[in-house]
């Protein structure tokens, strides 16, 4: 009878170890485990924002194990998010440096347990693999910026297009308006070549055209580094910009030294595109409340005619 009962408590042991899936074990001292897949900080000052944004809101003394991973190249990326996995993180909030290729690693991601939210730009897979978007829309912001620019009813348009990383959401979404215009001849690409957010590349660009004297009225870049590049190049030619200018100045991002341009007069338009989105999915990480599967950020465009000081204290970034 004894030898009986010790028999039956082992074999409740060993069905004890098997009855039910361990959770998953969080990092020391009971810290969420939170990889964070980003482009860096000096790709803009956009960039700077976002990424310390997320260094505020994800800290070790809010109970957070951060781990951050930051390039604009899509393999390096994915490589890092295939390390946060075999890491055992709790989650991944990435902004994808292009919108392809990201299937595969996010359905490991799924596998093992790990919730992924998307920040700042869209990635091309199904929506089952990510938990939520929070995110610009980038489209509408090319469609918001292409339609001040009709409205100036300039007698012609002859456009330098300057874009960003190519693939990128922002990149897409900033050029797909003005691609529309293009095709439908109301308006003439002079040049579309990207500068992968680069200030320098930008002037060299603008120089190009400069130099092979070819006529342009209009500079449309991608985001304010870029348009700060063109501007460079336009000065160095002794071209005039901006308000009663010869040339019409476009840039995105909305920085504070950017918005300060516009309302000088040197540039004309820049269109608003919003880095804090890190309360935003924090708030989701805590209450595990899912509002929405895509949050748009609610964004603006600024017309040098009309811009105050108190646009730029209130919506501009940095300094």
């Amino acid at each position: 009878m004894k030898k009986s009962v010790i028999i039956a408590v082992a074999l409740m042991c060993v069905a004890s170890l098997f009855a039910a899936p361990k959770k998953k074990a969080k990092a020391g001292d009971g810290k969420i485990k939170v990889g964070i897949i980003n482009n860096p900080p000096s790709e803009s000052g956009y960039r700077a924002a976002n990424v310390k944004d997320f260094e505020t809101v994800f800290t070790a003394a809010k109970g957070y194990d951060v781990k951050t991973f930051y390039s604009l190249k899509n393999d390096e990326q994915l490589n890092a998010a295939s390390q946060f996995i075999t890491d055992g993180v709790d989650y991944i909030l990435l902004s994808a440096a292009a919108t392809d290729g990201w299937s595969s690693v996010l359905k490991k991601a799924k596998k093992a347990g790990i919730k992924v939210f998307l920040f700042d730009r869209m990635i091309n897979v199904k929506d089952d693999l990510y938990e939520a978007a929070v995110v610009s829309d980038m489209a509408k912001e090319g469609e918001t910026a292409v339609a001040w620019l009709k409205a100036q009813n300039l007698k012609e348009y002859k456009v330098i297009h300057i874009q960003g990383a190519m693939g990128s959401d922002a990149q897409i979404g900033r050029t797909g308006a003005l691609d529309a215009e293009f095709a439908k001849g109301t308006m003439k690409k002079v040049v579309q070549q990207t500068a992968t957010w680069d200030e320098a590349e930008a002037k060299k660009i603008v120089e190009s055209v400069i130099n092979s004297k070819e006529d342009f009225n209009v500079i449309y870049a991608e985001n304010d580094g870029m348009a700060k590049g063109a501007v460079a190049a336009l000065d160095e030619a002794g071209i005039t910009h901006g308000v009663n200018g010869k040339v019409v100045v476009m840039g995105f991002d909305c920085n504070k030294w950017a918005l300060r341009e516009l309302l000088a007069g040197n540039w004309n338009y820049d269109g608003q595109c919003s880095p804090f989105q890190a309360s935003v999915i924090e708030n989701m990480i805590k209450t595990g409340k899912v509002p929405s599967k895509k949050i748009i950020s609610d964004e603006k465009g600024f017309d040098a005619k009309t811009i105050t000081k108190a646009d730029i204290d209130t919506y501009g970034l940095g300094d």
